[in-house]
């Protein structure tokens, strides 16, 4: 089963791929039934992502998050579930074009990578707050990422909706909106599960470790962003900037402390 879930991971990449191709021939094309295509092909891959992540946890025999390969796997998987949601909801596949790409680069990261199932270290050995507590993280994650693409979307789009195939700035705008105000207060309830777990592995809620110190900024980006918009009805090119910033936080947090930094965190199988 571990050599089946690793194979539906790699399936999951081309056909993510050639899903975020028939987005872009659905776009310069107009063409409604490539659009259609597009969507089954992006379902398809994310049921791929799901049976291999179940798979996974059989085998393993805990939630597939012990490394960086299943964390990847499961980011990608996070950004596909957010995505087809908000393509439902606004009935759009013009984010398809950005958000389901990074989805499949993650997936290519991720098959570069050992996957192999490995004994949990013992910092992670606490199967209960494993898997809460990177679930609620990959589902903040791929809320962040459609914000991003729908934001990125609105500076193209900011100036009286000339980019005629993309949805109008008001609704890119509250797409960004909903998504992070999704994501918010699950990657707050990550950074207080975290200090939860913090303090069962190493005796302490927060010590500013590389991660924790990422986390939270990543969540004060994005706060400030809710804040602004709550207090003085900031929208516009200023807050779709901030939200970009934020994603490009995220993917620190993500990737960072494994490949830049060492800390308590550093333990992602590289």
């Amino acid at each position: 089963m571990e050599k089946m879930s690793i194979y539906l991971v790699t399936s999951s990449f081309g056909t993510l791929a050639i899903a975020a191709l028939l987005y872009l021939l659905h776009i310069s094309s107009k063409n409604e039934d490539i659009g259609k295509s597009a969507t089954i092909i992006a379902w398809i891959g994310g049921v791929f992502l799901t049976l291999a992540l179940v798979l996974r946890t059989i085998v393993s025999g805990r939630g597939p998050f012990a490394n960086m390969y299943e964390y990847t796997v499961s980011f990608s998987w996070g950004i596909m579930l957010s995505y087809l949601f908000f393509e439902r909801q606004i009935k759009s596949r013009s984010l398809g074009l950005l958000v389901v790409p990074i989805a499949a680069v993650l997936l290519l990261y991720a098959v570069s990578l050992p996957g192999e199932v490995e004994p949990l270290v013992p910092a992670l050995q606490n199967n209960l707050l494993l898997t809460v507590h990177v679930s609620v993280a990959i589902f903040a994650y791929g809320m962040f990422a459609v914000a991003f693409g729908s934001s990125l979307m609105y500076l193209f789009q900011k100036d009286g909706n000339k980019v005629s195939w993309l949805p109008s700035a008001d609704v890119l705008d509250d797409v960004s909106y909903k998504s992070v105000i999704i994501g918010v207060p699950l990657f707050a309830l990550v950074i207080i599960l975290g200090a939860v777990w913090g303090n069962v592995a190493w005796g302490r809620y927060w010590g500013w470790d590389p991660k924790e110190t990422a986390s939270l900024v990543t969540w004060l980006i994005y706060l400030g962003y809710l804040h602004a918009r709550s207090v003085s009805g900031w929208k516009g090119t200023p807050a779709a900037v901030l939200i970009v910033i934020g994603f490009v936080a995220t993917l620190f947090t993500f990737f960072g402390v494994n490949l830049f930094l060492s800390g308590l965190h550093s333990y992602a199988g590289l």
